[in-house]
């Protein structure tokens, strides 16, 4: 169901830009609907990834416990210092994993 919803979105976003991108569709917005349109992508991530991060079992799950919590706070950190996606991937999706191995025997 997660995946079902995660493709659907992506789809719906990308839809939306394509229609209005695409040179031979000629269909063209002004400048303000352009920039209501590219919050489209950051609105619909934000929706799919809260849920992840700070729910668990139907509960706010704001503990030091909560391996997905601890990864994304050292994503954002990362990505605060660094520009580059590949070691804060790397290094926040090892942390997640290992956070896993050792918090669940």
């Amino acid at each position: 169901m997660t995946l079902t919803t995660i493709f659907l979105m992506a789809m719906i976003t990308f839809l939306t830009r394509y229609l209005f991108i695409h040179p031979k569709i000629p269909l063209r917005l002004n400048a303000r609907m352009v920039s209501f349109l590219s919050f489209s992508a950051p609105a619909v991530l934000t929706a799919i990834w809260v849920p992840i991060i700070f729910i668990r079992e139907g509960e706010l799950a704001l503990s030091i416990a909560n391996p997905y919590l601890i990864a994304a706070t050292v994503a954002v950190i990362l990505a605060a210092k660094k520009a580059n996606i590949y070691l804060i991937l790397i290094a926040s999706g090892s942390l997640f994993v290992f956070l896993k191995m050792m918090l669940l025997p």
